[in-house]
């Protein structure tokens, strides 16, 4: 793999643990600015939120640009809105930091994932996703827990400091790493992208990714309440659970893009279907220590391991939309982003207690299960009677 393509991974490594630190800073926040721990949640699901509106639109925008030109942009946008965000003492300004800081991370992604692909051959972008995407799981290994960590000592606001400072080391690799290279060239253009992004199959995988992504968040963004709530661990574990996500994470990533370029399908299927059993497993056994942490590490893996390989089966799949087909991939992946906080918050709210989003994760894991078995079926049922015709 290029080197610049792990420097790109270098400014995701900033921009994820920003979108994951809050799992597990939501209480001290909740607690500093005088809301409910729902609606603390609630910043995460906005950051969700902002990438989904943000990354097709920016990859749109930035069209007219040099891609390094629109990642330094992204990235210093991305920055300041994180020192708005720590200097702040209103909730609203937080929420609106977080949206500002989506749309700068939404660009900077949808770009970095075409400009990581085509840093490689045509059969190796499973390889190349899972290799920018590894900044998001070292995210988890070292920057969550390293903000929940700097939270518990000196406050939410210095996690939020540390990921400025973090992101500046990002811009110079950026500035020596990365080509400056050109705007892109005539092609079709973005409604001839547009029209390429409604193919069945791409539709079918965003969708799946979606759900998939969307099980993750409503878990990940309540394991701090569920780990010294249900599971009875003090709040010193809070960055240990994180980081044995994190590692699981890393593990999913690694395996996925050794496995997506040539056999997508069989880890697809067996994957989904081990993160369901593992989903209803933990809502079942939380209250156990050692189940908690050995399925926090587990479901990590598998979490991250059907993720990345779907979002490089979506990269396959848009071929013809080379400049906008990174930032469909992000908007997918962040609905289920948002909805997942969202529904993991409304069960919460409604005195589930916070088993249940691990409950809703199941049922989000089978909803993609039976959507890809759907898909499945209608697309041999179209090509059964081609093939009749061609027997007969």
């Amino acid at each position: 793999m290029p080197f610049a393509l792990h420097l790109l991974g270098l400014a995701v490594f900033a921009q994820g643990t920003s979108e994951f630190m809050l799992s597990g800073l939501l209480p001290d926040i909740a607690r500093d600015l005088a809301v409910p721990i729902p609606a603390a949640g609630h910043l995460t699901s906005a950051f969700a939120l902002g990438m989904v509106v943000g990354a097709p639109l920016m990859a749109a925008v930035s069209r007219r640009f040099a891609r390094r030109s629109a990642l330094l942009v992204f990235l210093i946008t991305f920055l300041l809105a994180h020192v708005v965000g720590a200097l702040t003492t209103s909730f609203a300004v937080l929420l609106a930091t977080r949206v500002v800081g989506a749309l700068a991370n939404a660009g900077f992604l949808a770009v970095a994932l075409v400009t990581a692909t085509s840093m490689v051959g045509p059969d190796a972008k499973g390889r190349a996703t899972s290799a920018l995407l590894g900044g998001v799981t070292v995210a988890c290994v070292a920057g969550v827990p390293a903000g929940a960590l700097l939270g518990e000592v000196w406050g939410w606001r210095s996690a939020f400091w540390a990921v400025a400072l973090l992101s500046l080391p990002a811009v110079l690799a950026i500035v020596r790493a990365v080509p400056a290279g050109k705007p892109a060239a005539a092609g079709p253009g973005v409604l001839g992208e547009l029209r390429a992004l409604r193919a069945p199959r791409l539709l079918v995988t965003l969708l799946l990714g979606a759900l998939v992504n969307g099980a993750t968040f409503c878990a990940f963004t309540y394991l701090a309440p569920l780990v010294t709530h249900v599971t009875g661990l003090g709040p010193s574990w809070v960055p240990v659970v994180l980081a044995l996500f994190g590692i699981g994470s890393f593990a999913g990533v690694a395996v996925g893009g050794r496995v997506a370029d040539a056999r997508p399908v069989p880890l697809l299927v067996s994957g989904s279907l081990a993160l369901l059993a593992g989903w209803v497993l933990f809502a079942v056994t939380a209250a156990d220590p050692v189940a908690t942490v050995v399925l926090v590490l587990v479901q990590g893996a598998l979490s991250f391991g059907v993720g990345s390989t779907l979002i490089a089966r979506a990269l396959y799949a848009a071929t013809d939309a080379p400049q906008l087909a990174g930032g469909f991939a992000t908007a997918a992946f962040n609905v289920g982003g948002a909805a997942g906080p969202w529904l993991g918050g409304l069960a919460i709210s409604a005195g589930l207690g916070y088993r249940s989003p691990l409950w809703l994760s199941a049922l989000l894991v089978t909803a993609a299960l039976v959507t890809g078995a759907v898909a499945l079926a209608l697309r041999r049922g179209a090509t059964a009677p081609a093939r009749s015709y061609a027997g007969s």
